[in-house]
């Protein structure tokens, strides 16, 4: 039996508890309620409660000065009162763009009456920024919030609340009020290992499905001479960046979408953008159309003069279908830092890989045979620590024998029984080096070696910077091999060693990792 919180330490405590637990139970989906369902397992699946939430809030920092925050957490239920996800704060008001951090979210829910609920929730995340060392200390961040939460007749949900963030080994300690809003819709997830292959085809009752398109993007800034670095010295007059983006399509031509980017060259390493926004695709032909889209959202590091952090974005895209599920995309646009000198026009190039996710009734369960013509796709997510150790005199600028310990969270796609794709995202929380960021994506492969134990091995590639480590232009390369132990059918906890390189910077180091792993099947059409 719990106890009553008593107090702000009890509270975090028990909460930081409830994420942990979560993860370790089932971490993305309500997948092990089983006592509390009348529907069986074999005979449905049941649709688990999805909520994209965006919060917005200002931070006090020393020297009275203030920076406005916004946040974005992908929350999952695991139960009717727990949710549990991840999440991202970026700065978009003040001076301090580029302070961005990443972690995990959970929360505690009640109902208070038919449209308010109340919540308490909790965040342990890492990053930093512009002055990241100084306010963040080694990147490691906590931030508890209660609140009240109004449900609308579907338009989504709003909300507001108190939150209290610090940074323990900075400087930043600060509570303040908040707003928020939010939209829930339902995902269908399942246990690890399951099979539709033997339903068939002619069993399917028809799901209705939602496009989606998940990008690898490679971008180019053609900067103008009129724009300054944070410092007033010249900017470079070009800068390249490597990211994903996911589009997600509100009928045959609306979608929305997120992107994330780091920059890769043109001596800014550690700039990083997080955008948000929406689009319309006007088709040409059957293979050819046009794309226009909007969107804003933080971004900043390196040295890049976007003053408050908040980035515009705007532009036009030709998108050519290559295959049944692939198409290339070239987009034109301009981004723009309304608070600072920041500006730049922008030339893209996209790899587009085209789904449909099936689109539910609400939280009604979905009986097996409406599932026929699915596919499962064997999904793993990991919470992930590493630690860097010093493998070149010139690794960092300062603190050379002090190590890096960075947190993150990793997803990984099975495309066999032994192959996988992933993708990384990771921040520093120790070693003085708060504010540095690392976004990466490669391919690994897995072997059983016993009843339990595997072999994991992967190479990825990506962004980096910022924290005083040497990532030269920003572009990385990651090895990692590891030796994994499957606690349950769909947890595992895995120990890894590896290296990562700048490959045109000084910085070179020794990984030890450790992460807990949880598997899963998404669903997608065929």
């Amino acid at each position: 039996m719990c106890k009553p919180l008593a107090s702000p330490f009890h509270f975090r405590a028990t909460l930081m508890g409830i994420v942990c637990a979560a993860v370790v139970g089932s971490p993305w989906a309500a997948l092990a309620d089983e006592h509390a369902r009348p529907v069986t397992y074999e005979a449905a699946l049941w649709p688990t409660p999805t909520t994209w939430r965006v919060t917005s809030e200002t931070w006090k920092l020393p020297g009275a000065e203030t920076m406005g925050m916004v946040g974005a957490n992908l929350l999952f239920d695991v139960s009717d009162k727990v949710r549990l996800g991840v999440g991202t704060y970026g700065a978009v008001r003040g001076d301090r763009g580029g302070f961005i951090t990443l972690g995990l979210a959970g929360e505690v829910r009640q109902r208070l009456s038919s449209s308010w609920l109340g919540h308490a929730g909790l965040f342990v995340g890492a990053g930093g920024g512009r002055g990241g060392v100084e306010l963040a200390g080694g990147g490691l961040m906590v931030r508890s919030d209660v609140g009240l939460t109004y449900e609308t007749a579907g338009y989504g949900n709003v909300g507001f609340g108190l939150s209290h963030v610090t940074f323990p080994s900075g400087v930043i300690r600060s509570a303040q009020p908040y707003v928020l809003y939010e939209y829930t819709f339902h995902s269908l997830l399942g246990q690890r290992g399951i099979a539709l292959s033997s339903l068939g085809q002619s069993a399917a009752t028809g799901l209705p499905s939602r496009a989606q398109e998940f990008s690898l993007v490679t971008r180019s800034y053609r900067i103008p001479a009129s724009v300054v670095r944070d410092d007033g010295q010249t900017q470079p007059d070009s800068m390249q960046l490597l990211g994903v983006e996911w589009l997600s399509y509100l009928n045959d031509r609306w979608f929305v979408k997120i992107e994330s980017d780091g920059a890769v060259g043109g001596d800014s390493a550690g700039y990083m953008q997080i955008l948000a926004g929406a689009g319309y695709r006007l088709p040409l032909t059957g293979t050819m159309a046009l794309k226009v889209h909007a969107a804003a959202g933080p971004a900043g590091g390196g040295n890049v003069d976007t003053g408050g952090g908040l980035l515009f974005d705007a532009g036009v895209a030709w998108q050519q279908k290559l295959t049944r599920r692939t198409a290339l995309e070239l987009a034109v646009g301009e981004v723009r830092a309304p608070s600072r000198s920041f500006k730049a026009r922008s030339l893209a190039l996209k790899l587009n890989y085209q789904f449909g996710l099936p689109a539910t009734a609400g939280a009604a369960p979905v009986a097996w045979p409406a599932l026929a013509g699915l596919d499962a796709v064997p999904l793993r997510v990991r919470a992930v620590s590493q630690t860097y150790f010093k493998d070149s005199a010139n690794w960092r600028n300062g603190d050379r024998n002090r190590s890096v310990s960075n947190l993150g969270v990793q997803l990984d796609y099975f495309v066999s029984p032994h192959w996988f794709l992933s993708g990384q995202g990771l921040a520093a929380y120790a070693g003085k080096a708060g504010a540095y960021m690392t976004g990466q994506i490669g391919v690994g492969t897995q072997w059983p070696v016993a009843e339990r134990w595997f072999v994991e091995g992967e190479a990825l590639v990506g962004a980096a910077g910022g924290g005083g480590l040497t990532m030269g232009d920003g572009l990385v390369s990651q090895v990692n091999a590891g030796v994994g132990y499957r606690l349950s059918k769909s947890l595992s906890l895995m120990a890894t060693a590896g290296r990562i390189s700048a490959l045109r910077g000084d910085m070179r180091a020794k990984v030890l990792g450790v992460s807990l792993g949880y598997e899963f099947t998404g669903l997608a059409d065929r």
